[in-house]
């Protein structure tokens, strides 16, 4: 019960915030430069205003602002988000086409960089006066301030021009037709380059978390009495140490799930993986407004989504939230 009124107040805090980031990236779409029939009249090969006039009348373009946002808003209600007039295709299909493939690089690359993540920094903190310790500490470091983008073109010149074993683009090998397990195996093959590289930066930022959290819960006092009852460093590290440290890095990881479906961009772009990231760039890149605010509801949402998600993790974590609560 307790559950289920927290999940529905979240619910109702989330509508009223998705509503407020509707309005917000609607207004802040029409005040892009740029004009969307211009450009469509530009490739048709066409520029008179006669024509550009067809075209606005056609896509709404003509209508006052507040009754383009209320079109929008009533359409989004019915799950319409509009038609992408450079796809020439409705933006929920487009959306729904291409959401799959970064929920599969994104969570990927979050599963990836949490584990490895919290057993680097685990390591770490049990090692924090050895060298080992901060070798682990500096490579941490390295990954945290490398630019995502160089770390994508090396591993691509490393790995794939270089030593060809791992395809450089794409999402599984065109016109191969493969079929059952041979097809999982060659998209798990393309995944691993696009989503080691979007988890290396992220790995690097749960690696300090934990051995930071993990070091200042070695030095609490339920820790000293866990010491002084004579139980094993093994079980006092795991049982009493990193499950404190652990709830931290759950908000964090809460909030970086969110950021790794925006930040998928780059990756996706050079990688050519065919997700949301990619499709987001198109669609900025040809003024496709339509296309522009459905992706940018579908990130919203899915951040708030992860969000909930996190809030109840953190209280089956952590029993003194649920009772305070």
């Amino acid at each position: 019960m307790l559950y289920a009124r927290l999940i529905l107040m979240r619910l109702l805090k989330a509508i009223v915030v998705l509503l407020l980031i509707i309005v917000f990236n609607f207004v802040l779409i029409q005040l892009a430069p740029g004009d969307p029939a211009a450009i469509l009249a530009g490739e048709a090969g066409a520029s008179d205003e006669q024509f550009l006039q067809q075209l606005r009348e056609r896509f709404g373009l003509d209508q006052p602002l507040y009754v383009q946002l209320w079109e929008y808003v009533s359409g989004i209600a019915t799950l319409d988000f509009g038609y992408s007039y450079r796809q020439q295709m409705p933006v929920l299909d487009l959306i729904l086409e291409r959401l799959p493939a970064t929920l599969l690089l994104t969570g990927t690359a979050f599963v990836l960089s949490l584990g490895l993540g919290i057993l680097a920094g685990a390591m770490a903190a049990k090692r924090a006066k050895r060298v080992s310790g901060s070798v682990i500490m500096a490579i941490a470091l390295l990954f945290y301030a490398t630019p995502l983008f160089w770390v994508a073109l090396m591993a691509v010149v490393l790995f794939s021009v270089y030593l060809d074993w791992l395809p450089a683009y794409g999402m599984f090998t065109v016109g191969a037709e493969l079929t059952g397990w041979a097809h999982v195996l060659d998209v798990a093959k393309h995944l691993i380059l696009p989503a080691t590289t979007l988890g290396l930066f992220f790995m690097a930022i749960y690696t300090r978390m934990t051995r930071a959290s993990m070091l200042d819960a070695a030095q609490q006092d339920f820790v000293k009495t866990a010491r002084a009852k004579g139980l094993k460093p093994g079980v006092i590290q795991r049982r009493h140490i990193l499950r404190n440290a652990l709830l931290p890095i759950i908000t964090l990881a809460g909030l970086q799930a969110g950021q790794m479906v925006g930040g998928a961009i780059l990756t996706e772009t050079v990688f050519a993986w065919p997700g949301i990231g990619r499709l987001m760039y198109e669609a900025l890149m040809q003024r496709d407004y339509n296309l522009l605010l459905g992706i940018f509801f579908f990130s919203a949402a899915l951040v708030i989504l992860f969000n909930i998600v996190t809030d109840l993790v953190y209280r089956l974590a952590d029993p003194r939230i649920k009772e305070a609560t």
